[in-house]
């Protein structure tokens, strides 16, 4: 049934049920609900923070990049401990591009101090290519660019602390990267001294392709199907 209200209202109050105590269940969920902390805008700065540095060294340039990632220990000693990226810091004897540098560094960190989840900044910066070309690294990875190698430098130290988890290949799949790989072996036994002590310098072969899916040269042609030796994509599957 509806009830018309004529009058002004004046103040309310939440009806509690028989026997509801409002203080002691707020002590119940204060003690359920520990005091974390996390990093936030107005988290200030330690005087010592642990840092990591990652050598970056490509064909472009003569003199190698440093990049130095700084981290913060939050909640230390508790079940809440939480290790994440402050702050970071790119350095080399190059200087042609320093001022991006610098600004790449700034935004970086501010990202970190912001807090909430940055782990998308790796896909950002491994996205980033080069129009001039980019290059192979030893093992035959293909990087679009040193930014983007920056971003998988990012990448491997978000994987250190936790941040990333990595997505591990499953029995089946070693199980097949290895059987091919045996296969391609067994295939190419009679190959010359010179031609196999100079594929064993590599990881893999030295005729392999680049894959599309890891950005590694290890895609060979098994049984008519490409496939790769590093990931195991197949075109066949």
């Amino acid at each position: 049934m509806a009830i018309k209200i004529n009058n002004p209202i004046t103040g309310y109050e939440v009806l509690k049920e028989a026997g509801e105590n409002p203080e002691a269940q707020t002590q119940s969920v204060a003690e359920q609900e520990p005091n974390i902390e996390h990093v936030h805008e107005k988290l200030e700065r330690p005087e010592m923070l642990l840092g990591s540095t990652y050598k970056i060294k490509t064909p472009l340039s003569e003199h190698a990049v440093y990049l130095t990632i700084n981290d913060i220990v939050l909640n230390p000693g508790s079940e809440h401990e939480i290790r994440r990226p402050f702050e970071i810091f790119i350095n080399s004897k190059n200087m042609d591009h320093f001022q991006w540098v610098v600004a790449l560094t700034r935004v970086i960190s501010a990202v970190f101090r912001k807090g909430g989840d940055s782990t998308f900044l790796v896909e950002e910066l491994k996205a980033v290519f080069d129009p001039q070309g980019g290059y192979f690294k030893k093992g035959g990875v293909y990087m679009p660019s040193l930014v983007a190698e920056m971003g998988y430098a990012i990448e491997t130290h978000m994987k250190m602390i936790g941040m990333i988890v990595d997505e591990e290949l499953d029995t089946h799949q070693k199980q097949l990267i290895e059987a091919k790989r045996a296969e391609y072996a067994a295939q190419n036994e009679s190959l010359s001294e010179a031609s196999r002590s100079e594929s064993d310098s590599e990881d893999f072969p030295s005729s392999a392709t680049l894959c599309k899916k890891c950005n590694t040269k290890a895609v060979i042609m098994m049984d008519g199907c490409l496939t790769c030796l590093n990931c195991g994509d197949s075109k066949c599957s």
